[in-house]
């Protein structure tokens, strides 16, 4: 059996002396290696604590602001389409895992659209974040502090893995595909992971970059894509949505004003 941070085998005996310095060479080279990784996860794990911290809350994510309340129903209008047209609806006999959930603004959304408390949970990075799902969520959800680089949790255990803008706040490439790696190991095959986030760079926000639809791709290797673009761009909407939905929904028809891709990737 492999050791997963060395690389070497676990009790294995080396025949010859000539044999055992090459295999203790490599595995000194391995540990070095493994032990950069984990210090460069680190790294970016704690700049993105960091990135959460300077955040201000200005009310622009509020369900109050008129901007965000047409974003996130936009949101919900095409996902529960996406979620019906793949076989996936109702949620009621779904196993259900938000990664980033937040405060779990959409682990709350499952439950309305039918899913089982006990069968919803999410993990965030943040502990004050997890604290305020717990005090939000239903009764019988779960929710850890966890990195998704690692999910506590056994292969082929959920339905659907979800994660909305998640990703761009990731820059360390290695990391994005880790979480990846962990969103696929823990579907069943044929599960479909939920996925919203940026498919453009932000130039006045150095903390997110953009993930576009090769590099999704790239992230998913094997799986079934299907994107859409989706989510007028919030400055435009901030300034049109007080005025006027209409005009909103005007604008939302130029693919170019689209800032998001919303989809489903499904395990083999």
């Amino acid at each position: 059996m492999i050791n997963p941070i060395t690389g070497g085998p676990d009790g294995a005996h080396v025949g010859s002396s000539a044999t055992a310095a090459a295999h203790a060479n490599g595995i000194v080279v391995q540990e070095h290696e493994a032990m950069a990784d984990v210090g460069n996860l680190k790294a970016e794990e704690d700049r993105i604590r960091r990135a959460y911290a300077r955040r201000r809350d200005d009310g622009r994510y509020a369900i109050s602001d008129v901007a965000n309340l047409l974003r996130i129903q936009d949101i919900e209008r095409r996902l529960l389409r996406l979620l019906d047209q793949h076989g996936a609806l109702p949620l009621r006999d779904k196993h259900i895992l938000e990664i980033g959930c937040g405060t779990g603004y959409w682990l709350r959304e499952f439950m309305k659209w039918g899913a089982d408390p006990a069968a919803v949970g999410g993990v965030d990075l943040l502990a004050d974040r997890v604290a305020a799902a717990r005090r939000l969520c239903a009764s019988g959800s779960w929710l850890l502090r966890s990195n998704a680089a690692c999910l506590p949790f056994p292969d082929a255990e959920f339905d659907l893995v979800a994660q909305f803008t998640v990703f761009t706040s990731i820059l360390d490439g290695q990391l994005k595909r880790r979480v990846a790696q962990e969103m696929v190991r823990v579907l069943k095959p044929r599960g479909l992971v939920l996925w919203y986030d940026f498919q453009v760079a932000n130039p006045r926000n150095p903390d997110v970059q953009g993930v576009g639809r090769r590099e999704i791709a790239d992230l998913f290797p094997a799986c079934s894509i299907w994107l859409q673009r989706v989510t007028l761009a919030p400055p435009i909407a901030r300034l049109a949505a007080p005025l006027s939905w209409r005009l909103c929904t005007l604008l939302d028809t130029i693919p170019v004003l689209r800032t998001h891709y919303l989809g489903l990737i499904q395990k083999p």
